[in-house]
């Protein structure tokens, strides 16, 4: 099928590669041309495992192309996905007008010929309605400007919400190994299009596990679609938010953690998932979401009083790093804190929302020296927020004078660094588990003091 990803964001782009991969001839559209630039020549603008080689894998097959000439990608597309950001505002709901003007734009460029368009962002529920409303109005300004009346609307289009599930650092598996598929849509025939689009996946064709039952596609309409991108994460949020409030209870009890979420998560009812104690939730989905879903709930006249919570325990929880270094340190003005993990979440460079930086400012506030490594960030060079921070080059280099160092990324590697060597170079040997994410006993017997969280 003819596809046009508009917006090659995080989860543009690697929609429109994978669907590239699995047959289908992709347009990707981008109105920074310096971007459209990079990727023509077979560059990522994000990083995230696999991504690249695909991406140029698919380049080579001629199944994917890129362009910032957006009447080409509507002009191209049976399917145009709609897949640009929708950052919170400071009230907390979405800034949709990048939406607004992609919408509109597909409306000035809509000619003859079915389409479907698909909301892939992550939008506000009840704007399938109202991207169809824009689009619309686009059809009619063009319309107007060659001489036509309303009545001679030539367009002929349906709108779906087809949310996204993926997580950063490892989004290539979950397209392709997707927990279901959701399509939100009152015409069968946009529908049916797209569960054609999907078939592959559906069939698990390039799945890990092919003997798998096929990929659950849910159905129903668009606002209960949209409706579910915001209620799964904001559980999941929830989730991570109970458990971390465990922890704190644990830590005052005598009670471990980690020996409680395995006790609950064998519960079939609760489940494993999601259950690791640490500093808390970041990054550019769950704070956004959740903050949008309360929005949501106040504009219709309700108190979202568990969401809340689990934002205000959030908050609590990144805080919780400092109060244990503070208890084994008791002052940090004038010591060197080392931290280990910048990004939000391992496998991946994005630091919006990170804990790290909410940690790093108080730090600061307090007098302390910081020294930060990453493995993506001390190599890129990336230095937004970090102003005033180290960034070393190795860990080894990190632990060199600190007085504590700080997990705060669950990076794999960071199992594996040579801990003995690490903690003879410090003034201090004192390391904070801020992801429950390190071998206590090993750490211990390397010459650390450890302190994990609620253990």
């Amino acid at each position: 099928m003819r596809v046009c990803v508009i917006g090659t964001g995080y989860v543009g782009l690697v929609t429109g590669v994978c669907l590239a991969h699995i047959g289908h001839d992709v347009i990707c559209v981008d109105n920074n041309e310096e971007k459209v630039k990079l990727m023509k020549s077979g560059q990522s603008p994000i990083y995230e495992p696999g991504l690249s080689e695909l991406m140029k894998s698919n380049m080579d097959s001629g199944r994917l192309t890129f362009t910032a000439d957006l009447s080409a990608g509507v002009a191209h597309g049976e399917i145009l996905f709609i897949a640009v950001g929708t950052p919170a505002l400071p009230t907390g709901e979405s800034d949709t007008r990048y939406v607004e003007a992609v919408a509109r734009g597909i409306g000035a460029n809509l000619t003859t010929g079915y389409k479907v368009i698909v909301n892939k962002s992550t939008v506000p529920i009840g704007s399938g309605d109202w991207v169809r409303m824009i689009v619309l109005d686009g059809v009619a300004e063009r319309q107007k400007e060659q001489g036509k009346s309303s009545t001679d609307i030539e367009a002929e289009f349906d709108v779906v919400s087809n949310p996204e599930f993926l997580r950063e650092g490892s989004a290539i598996f979950d397209t392709f190994n997707p927990d279901r598929i959701v399509l939100g849509s009152n015409s069968d025939r946009a529908l049916k299009m797209m569960q054609q689009l999907y078939t592959p996946i559906v069939e698990r064709k390039y799945a890990d596990d092919a003997s798998l039952p096929p990929v659950p596609i849910v159905m129903t309409d668009l606002s209960s679609a949209e409706m579910v991108k915001y209620a799964a994460n904001s559980f999941l949020a929830t989730k991570i938010s109970f458990i971390n409030e465990i922890a704190n209870i644990c830590d005052r009890v005598g009670a471990d953690v980690t020996q409680v979420a395995n006790g609950i998560g064998l519960d079939s009812r609760i489940g494993s998932k999601f259950l690791r104690a640490g500093i808390g939730w970041g990054g550019s989905c769950f704070p956004k979401d959740v903050s949008a879903l309360i929005h949501t709930a106040d504009d219709y006249n309700y108190e979202a009083q568990l969401l809340k919570a689990a934002v205000e325990v959030n908050n609590r929880q990144r805080l919780m790093a400092i109060e244990k270094l503070q208890q084994v340190l008791k002052i940090l003005k004038g010591k060197t804190v080392g931290l280990l993990g910048l990004t939000f979440k391992p496998d991946t460079d994005d630091l919006r929302d990170a804990p790290a930086l909410i940690i790093i400012d108080q730090l600061n506030r307090l007098g302390a020296k910081i020294k930060a490594y990453d493995p993506i960030i001390s190599q890129t060079g990336m230095r937004h927020g970090l102003s005033n921070v180290i960034v070393e080059t190795d860990p080894e280099l990190l632990a060199d004078g600190c007085d504590a160092l700080v997990l705060i990324t669950e990076w794999k590697q960071f199992q594996n660094l040579d801990y003995s060597k690490m903690a003879k170079s410090m003034h201090s040997a004192i390391l904070i588990d801020g992801r429950n994410f390190l071998d206590r006993k090993a750490v211990e017997a390397a010459g650390f003091q450890y302190v994990g969280m609620g253990r």
